[in-house]
């Protein structure tokens, strides 16, 4: 994304200057974002198991590829409370499609309609909530995530802006996309106040907003006050609602559009692709360590009863590795390296080679326990079931985590070797804690067992 990066840094040098901004064709950018979101689509190292945990976000990127290929530019307005964030949209829509209040922001979520008179530009205007409601943080969240995915915004005040507003400027300025500020409820100044208000808010956005992109509108001025004068003689004062005037920052956006839209639209997708990547890795991270839980503790709870019910000396073990080795192929398709039953059984013998060389007491305890089984004709079975199942569940979820150290690391132990990484995960866990409640788990999905045996 670095090539994009600096393609962002020169068109806003450009733009600053009056010089083109297109030193890149405009297909070349739009074709490596459409790639961008179609090698996230397509990975075909991402296992069906996740592609479920990351529904909505895979949803998104296919919208995205969609937006691109269909040429659509998206608009979005930010704001205060009641700044006419809603009512500057209308005026530009032509008609009342966004709800408006007074008294509080009437946007409780992301609404958006298509604007006809830049229907060429396939240009979708986009309303967001307001970024001092109640719930403040969410709807602020909500705000900034539609700017990361909008390619041209408009920050709406009413007045000099508060801190709150430079701050949230700010916020949307990050997400490297051009802002324009807009004045609305200007008509409520008079030429002198409003001229000096936009060279307070020139100064005060100086770092994110370019000088010729702040301006003064009046969405929804109030009404004027007409004296009327009958036939008769008779004076009467009258209300007569006004036009909107938004004629200055029309003409804005579509010299804009007119000049760079294609450039807007390819650039911010590819550099949406780029963040959403990101993105997508941490989640795919986070969605398959959630998944490698879910499978760890099915077998952990698998082998434990397996070990506590079988009854023949040693052959428990036996049917444990067995389940061992299983696990390691599961989790070995869950990060995109499949491993054949001989490979994840080498990778189970040297992880439990160095589990014996650091846990023998354990193994001991086990192998007696398990030869109990027969010497006592089943008698101790009772005694001994729940605590070497429990042992087995454990031994199960250290195989499981040294597995999935290996395999996050693209099938390596990394420098220190399997012996330190099972020496780390080792001290990482609570052995006491987990095997009470391996025991407890057992004992309990044994007690369930026993009216149908």
């Amino acid at each position: 994304m670095s090539i994009l990066r600096r393609w962002w840094r020169r068109r806003q040098i450009d733009a600053g200057s009056g010089a083109s901004s297109t030193d890149r064709p405009l297909d070349e950018l739009s074709a490596q974002a459409a790639d961008s979101l179609r090698a996230l689509i397509d990975d075909p190292k991402v296992p069906s198991e996740l592609r479920r945990e990351l529904a909505q976000d895979y949803a998104e990127v296919a919208e995205l590829l969609s937006r691109i290929e269909q040429g659509r530019l998206h608009l979005a307005v930010f704001g205060r409370v009641s700044v006419g964030k809603s009512s500057l949209l209308n005026a530009l829509a032509g008609e009342a499609h966004f709800a408006t209040g007074v008294l509080h922001g009437t946007t409780t979520e992301r609404a958006q309609t298509t604007w006809q008179e830049a229907e060429s530009h396939g240009v979708v205007l986009i309303d967001t909530p307001g970024i001092n409601e109640l719930s403040g943080e969410d709807r602020e969240a909500l705000a900034l995530r539609v700017a990361s995915r909008s390619d041209l915004l408009l920050f709406v005040v009413d007045g000099d802006m508060t801190a709150l507003e430079r701050d949230a400027l700010q916020a949307v300025a990050a997400q490297h996309r051009p802002v324009l500020l807009v004045l609305n409820k200007a008509d409520r100044y008079g030429p002198d106040e409003r001229s000096l208000l936009l060279q307070r808010l020139r100064e005060h956005a100086a770092d994110w907003v370019a000088a010729e992109n702040v301006l003064a509108v009046a969405a929804q001025p109030a009404d004027e006050r007409v004296l009327m004068v009958h036939a008769d003689g008779h004076e009467e004062l009258v209300q007569r609602p006004r036009d909107s005037d938004i004629v200055e920052l029309k003409q804005r956006i579509l010299a804009i559009l007119e000049k760079e839209g294609k450039a807007l639209t390819a650039l911010n997708a590819a550099l949406f692709a780029g963040q959403l990547s990101d993105t997508l890795g941490q989640r795919l991270t986070a969605a398959r360590a959630d998944v490698a839980a879910r499978i760890t503790q099915s077998y952990c709870l698998a082998k434990g009863i397996a070990v506590a019910l079988n009854p023949v000396p040693v052959a428990d073990l036996l049917a444990a590795a067995s389940l061992d080795v299983a696990l390691v192929m599961h989790l070995a398709r869950l990060y995109g390296l499949p491993l054949t039953r001989r490979e994840a059984g080498q990778l189970l013998a040297t992880i439990t080679a160095q589990l014996m060389a650091l846990m023998g007491a354990i193994w001991g305890v086990h192998l007696v326990a398990s030869a109990l089984k027969g010497l006592s004709a089943g008698l101790s079975t009772a005694l001994t079931a729940g605590a070497q199942g429990a042992l087995a569940w454990y031994a199960t979820l250290l195989v499981a985590r040294a597995a999935e150290r290996y395999l996050s690391q693209g099938k390596s132990w990394g420098e220190s070797g399997p012996k330190r990484v099972v020496e780390d995960i080792l001290a990482q866990l609570d052995r006491d804690s987990i095997l009470r409640e391996a025991r407890a788990e057992i004992s309990r999905r044994l007690y369930e067992r026993k009216p149908g045996i």
